[in-house]
Parts: structure tokens; sequence; C-alpha cells
């Protein structure tokens, strides 16, 4: 069975413009690593589980925030090059990334030289415009980003004038 993992693509729009929260993952591996290694704010969660309550607890550990309670969009599972399935839902609505703090994780670094420490799980978020994310974003997950702007431009095409 693969791993499964739930997440939130927050966005909003600014100046008519789409935008998307991400976070960059913490710890040494990732700390000199910039385009191509960013995420939308996920985790892991058990089979059985509902994936929109692993979605947003995800959310609220990785950024220290509840989710906005704006309107969702449910996206169909996306498989990542390592054969996680990724539940995405995207969420229209705003936050304010001052005072964010993610929880953490412990480390050996490098490995095998007995220093453990502690290190947090996303180390810095950040609003980006679509094309600005799209290399931001971990190459697997960039599919999310097209759903989004299709979901946006079929809802606003439908919206009356």
């Amino acid at each position: 069975m693969p791993k499964l993992s739930a997440g939130l693509l927050l966005y909003r729009l600014m100046g008519g413009s789409l935008e998307v929260l991400l976070g960059h993952p913490g710890g040494p591996f990732w700390a000199k690593k910039d385009d191509g290694a960013w995420s939308i704010p996920k985790g892991e969660y058990l089979e059985g589980e509902d994936p929109w309550l692993a979605a947003c607890r995800e959310f609220e550990e990785e950024l220290g925030k509840p989710p906005p309670q704006g309107p969702r969009i449910d996206f169909p599972p996306l498989k990542q090059p390592s054969g996680k399935i990724i539940i995405a839902f995207a969420v229209r609505g705003d936050l304010d990334l001052d005072g964010t703090v993610s929880n953490t994780f412990t480390l050996e670094w490098p490995k095998g030289s007995g220093n453990v420490r502690e290190y947090p799980e996303i180390d810095r978020v950040g609003w980006f415009s679509v094309p600005a994310a799209r290399s931001k974003l971990l190459k697997g997950q960039r599919p999310l980003l097209d759903r989004l702007t299709d979901a946006v431009a079929a809802a606003e095409s439908a919206s009356p004038q």
C-alpha cells in the first residue's frame, strides 16, 4: 500500500492575480535548496482517516495556525514520483504569515555523527504567483497548480457577470 498524504493548497486573489501559499521544508537537507523544493502544507495520514481532517491538522501543525474557512475544492488523488499518493484540497482564503511557527522533528546530522538536533518541519512560508510557484514547488506537486487555475477559471466563467 502506498503512503498517503493530505494537504491544503491555500489560494487568494490579489489585484486580480492568483497567489498560492507554499512552505519550504526545514532541516539540513533542504537548507540550500529553493527552486523545486517548496511544498503545499501536507502530511501523512492513515488509511481510513478522513483526508480533509488530516489536511487541516497538518496545515495547523506546519504553520501554527488553523486553515481559513473558505470555499473548498477537492482534487483527485495525485501520485508522486515516490509512489506516495497526495489528496489535496484547495481553499480560498488569506492568511497573515506573521507568527507562523512549525512543529519540529529530530534528526541526526550529519548521519552517523551523533549530533541530534530539532528542526522545524517548515522553515519559512510565502505567497507566490502561480508562475513563481511553478518553479518553487516540488515537481510532483506542480499539477496541483494546473488543477487550481482550471477550477478557478471554471468558477469565474460560471458566475454571473
